[in-house]
């Protein structure tokens, strides 16, 4: 609950905490099983236990939880499943750096001992991760929490991993796959991050047989082939061409001899050679090359792994046995051009595999690991988006999935790790395999009781992809599974649409029979100002949202997350943004503060009834906040969140701050207690109906703010309408007897008139507080500014433009009285004397000394951008150059106007353009002609009195 007495400032560190655990404790995060209503439903895209959060976190927990807010006050049974995941390689590789740095290494503890420190680095981090989490607002239902290692989770993946094993889709064998040598472990393909670098391209002459020995290597028969990685030569099974090369039409067939080891290998045909590259012969190395495997498998080639598994060239590798991979690689080089066998090397484009875990260099090598089969998982998965029982938003993001699930490759789903959910799987000693839903005393084939579980545990996306069920009791029918799956949305990043959000896909749809949501939400990555991306692996200071919360706050971050994002697309954080926000939020106090301030507090609020009675500003911010309701509305059922939340903000700020709330004072100063009133009842419905719209992405300054509103109104409020917290009212719903489309037209008319007269008064500098004379030619005609409107609304202007009313004219036709200054405002013209609001000679004065200096600026630019500068200096520094001298000129043209204005040359368009025109209307010519015109007239303006002046008019 908010304080009793409303303070002059907010204060958010004061807010946020108290307003979470206050709606924490009332329940407001938990939903009802209410069969007569359709759930919404989001579980938590979880985050890795690797360490604290960091922005790209921030954005997800935004994004679900205006959704989840905005559901709520919908009336929805809204659930938010909060938890975090156990990230086998990546936790393990964190803790293991951990003790590291204490000189301990895994091994030295044990399994067992290991686990139990990774448990304790979980209990450190978890809460870690939920105090985070609580402080972005993020309004989960905490009594569900889920951990993917928890026991029901556990239950959940061995349960799954048997069905798929008893109906054939888990197999186990040697195929090849991406190695880590780092951690010692398989890793999925997904797993792998591509990077471009340039590397060299070997040439090595391959012998043809018959097979000499190494000092007669001088035969003049060769097959030179091209590789980026010649230690793998000792792994090579043929050297193959394309069928239709006709180089090598005449080798194929024959036998070459494998430099180093002497081993022949047959030259073979096959349509995956690029005849284009290095020299169109390529080596074959089936045990270390994805395309070399499928090479091989279609020609029945032998498989030979040279490598160990960290990466140390093994007994194959004959000579080089023991070495790392680029020792062996550096020696095998050297053996080479030292045969003569080494034609050339030059520098080559090439793509590097890291994993994406602990930056090694991945190797492919054959191994025995567990896999799921794909393609019969794949298909309904497709089919799914396809036919619409799941949509991807953006659109776009349909076309990509597609492509990759045609293209899917079966899953390794083993890793040599010991965190994580170890493989259901036991061995006996004559070889049997026994998998059970529960821990065998023995051999379910020989039924002998010497039996050993599989070392190894499961990919973490295994167990992440049954999270939106396993989280709500599956396997079991609880309440929970059947009342909230399917969930409504999953909402992450597209970069991990692959990872995680197809796998779910197919596990839903295998598990459950049924999608595991219904929309897929995917948001861009965001990133730092310069454009890296903000990640756990590469830290930087103010990484960590908490913070920028405790600098600005949550609602700030938040605000800034939304209306910077559109779906699908990376954004840069920008704290002048945040900035903004968090004034934002202290704009939404003060008018908060206005309202209440002009309440009477024993008075209830009287209904808005008839509209038509209302006065033109109040018609106007009715008919303004009700087409508000309805665009916001429809961009948050279109996924449309930023352009929605910028639409809010552009109402309570420049509509009811500025405009509103400014025009409600001559009402409420006035002796009309009617008029006082309904100004107070629409001053309490506009602030009201737009916090709701604002909740869900600025939770607390709203909730804060709302409950001062609701305790300051007090008596006569429909409970319904206007329950114990803001976090569960209603959400607003547009009234057609409110959009009022000539109020909208007459008010713009008058904010228009405003706008003119106070941008000229800031172009001329004239005291804020200072009144000065205007006379407005209303015109006449249909769509005109009339004068009975401008009459009506006198007072309005005259406050808003700050206007002396005794020498404030509204007249049909008004002629334009000398030395004024001349606006115009739709059909209105608009006349300001200069003598009432300016001293003409020492304006002219300063303009004249403000056009020198400037157009001193502009020549210095200019000669600069002519010479030697513009070649040398960093592009950047060009560049901001250039703008400078772009706005000099700009600058100089406004200032030109008003040197004619006070002259009484310019006309009124003139005048109007030169306040409302950017600096792309000054072409280069007319730049020129201005530039001399204005040294002349500053120099003009500068020497001649101002009764020369009034001569010369």
């Amino acid at each position: 609950m908010p304080e009793i007495e409303m303070p002059k400032a907010y204060d958010p560190h004061s807010v946020e905490e108290r307003l979470y655990e206050w709606w924490e404790k009332r329940g407001y995060f938990q939903p009802q099983i209410d069969p007569n209503n359709k759930p919404f439903v989001i579980s938590i895209p979880p985050p890795n236990i690797t360490g604290e959060l960091h922005h790209g976190h921030a954005m997800f927990l935004t994004f679900e939880d205006l959704m989840i807010r905005w559901h709520r006050m919908l009336g929805d049974p809204t659930l938010w499943v909060p938890g975090s995941d156990h990230a086998g390689i990546a936790t393990q590789n964190v803790v293991e750096r951990a003790l590291e740095k204490q000189g301990i290494s895994r091994r030295e503890l044990g399994r067992e001992e290991f686990v139990k420190r990774v448990w304790e680095w979980k209990v450190e981090y978890g809460s870690i991760i939920t105090h985070q989490i609580r402080r972005m607002g993020a309004s989960c239902d905490w009594t569900r929490e889920r951990f993917t290692l928890d026991a029901g989770l556990s239950r959940a993946v061995r349960e799954a991993f048997v069905r798929l094993y008893e109906r054939g889709l888990i197999y186990r064998g040697p195929r090849l796959i991406n190695w880590c040598p780092k951690d010692e472990s398989a890793i999925s393909d997904l797993e792998v991050e591509h990077e471009d670098t340039t590397g060299k391209l070997y040439y090595v002459k391959y012998p043809l047989e018959p097979k000499l020995p190494i000092t007669n290597y001088q035969s003049p028969e060769f097959i030179t082939v091209a590789t980026t990685r010649p230690e793998t030569i000792l792994g090579d099974t043929a050297v193959a061409v394309h069928p239709d090369d006709k180089r090598y039409k005449n080798l194929v067939g024959r036998m070459a001899i494998l430099p180093a080891l002497h081993r022949p290998i047959p030259i073979i045909a096959d349509d995956a050679v690029a005849p284009e590259f290095g020299t169109g012969a390529v080596k074959v190395t089936p045990g270390h090359d994805p395309t070399d495997y499928d090479i091989g498998a279609r020609h029945s080639l032998p498989i030979v792994n040279i490598m160990n598994k960290n990466a140390t060239i093994n007994e194959e590798g004959g000579p080089y046995a023991g070495l790392d991979r680029y020792a062996a690689r550096e020696k095998l080089v050297q053996d080479l051009q030292a045969a003569g066998l080494l034609d050339h090397t030059e520098d080559h484009a090439m793509s590097i595999g890291r994993c994406s875990r602990c930056d090694a260099i991945v190797e492919p090598l054959i191994s025995t690991q567990w896999f799921v089969k794909i393609e019969p998982l794949a298909k309904p998965a497709i089919e799914a988006v396809k036919k619409g029982a799941i949509q991807i938003i953006p659109e776009r993001f349909n076309k990509i999935y597609d492509d990759w699930m045609e293209n899917i490759r079966d899953w390794c789903i083993s890793r040599q790790l010991w965190w994580g959910h170890r493989i259901p799987v036991w061995y006996c000693e004559n070889g049997h395999q026994t998998c059970t839903r529960t821990d065998p005393t023995q051999c379910a084939t020989c039924g002998s009781t010497n039996i050993h579980q599989d070392e190894d545990v499961l990919d973490t996306w295994f167990s992440s992809a049954l999270w939106p069920f396993s989280t709500l009791g599956w396997p079991d029918e609880t309440p929970d599974l059947k009342y909230f799956y399917p969930t409504s949305v999953l909402e992450t990043g597209y970069d991990i649409l692959f990872f995680w959000v197809a796998r779910m896909i197919m596990m839903g749809l295998k598990c459950t029979g049924d999608v595991p949501f219904r929309t897929v939400y995917l948001h861009g990555l965001i990133r730092h100002k310069d454009g890296s991306k903000i990640s756990k692996s590469n830290p930087q200071p103010g990484d960590n949202p908490l913070d920028v919360i405790a600098e600005y706050s949550a609602d700030a971050l938040r605000f800034t997350i939304v209306t910077s994002s559109a779906p699908g697309n990376d954004t840069k954080l920008d704290m002048e943004k945040v900035e903004h926000a968090r004034n934002f939020a202290n704009k939404i106090w003060n008018m908060t503060r206005y309202v209440i301030g002009n309440l009477e507090l024993d008075k209830a609020i009287p209904p808005i009834t008839n509209p038509q009675l209302l006065s033109l500003p109040d018609r106007w911010i009715l008919s303004r906040l009700n087409r508000l309701i309805v665009n916001v509305t429809q961009s948050y059922a279109n996924w449309d969140f930023g352009e929605g939340t910028r639409a809010i903000h552009e109402f309570l700020w420049s509509e009811f701050a500025d405009w509103y709330i400014e025009a409600s004072k001559i009402q409420l100063n006035g002796s009309d207690d009617a008029a006082k009133q309904s100004t107070r009842a629409i001053l309490v419905h506009a602030l009201d109906q737009a916090l709701r719209l604002l909740h869900p992405a600025m939770p607390f300054v709203t909730e804060e703010t709302w409950q001062h509103l609701k305790q300051a109104v007090g008596a006569g409020l429909v409970p319904a309408q206007w329950p114990d917290a803001l976090i569960i009212a209603p959400w607003p719903k547009g009234e057609e007897r409110f959009v009022d489309a000539r109020a909208e037209k007459e008010f713009a008319t008058v904010m228009e008139i405003v706008r003119a007269i106070r941008n000229a008064r800031a172009e001329f500098n004239v005291e804020p507080a200072k009144r000065i004379p205007a006379i407005i030619s209303a015109g006449a005609g249909k769509g005109t500014a009339t004068v009975p409107l401008l009459e009506s609304q006198r007072d309005t202007i005259a406050m808003l433009a700050r206007l002396e009313p005794a020498d404030f004219k509204i007249e049909r036709r008004a002629a334009r009285p000398a030395q004024a200054l001349a606006l115009v405002a739709g059909k209105a013209e608009i006349y300001l004397p200069l003598t009432g609001m300016i001293d003409v000679e020492k304006e002219n004065t300063r303009l004249a000394a403000e056009i020198a200096k400037i157009n001193a600026d502009i020549a210095r630019a200019e000669n600069m951008l002519a010479g030697e500068f513009a070649k040398r200096a960093p592009k950047e520094v060009v560049q901001r150059t250039r703008d400078q001298l772009a706005a000099n000129r700009e600058r100089v043209a406004k200032l030109d106007v008003q040197v004619a204005s006070l002259e009484g040359r310019a006309n009124t368009k003139a005048n109007t353009k030169a306040n409302t025109k950017s600096a792309k209307a000054a072409k280069p010519a007319k730049k020129r002609i201005a530039k001399k015109t204005t040294k002349r007239r500053a120099k003009k303006a500068a020497a001649t009195s101002r009764k020369k002046t009034t001569k010369k008019r």
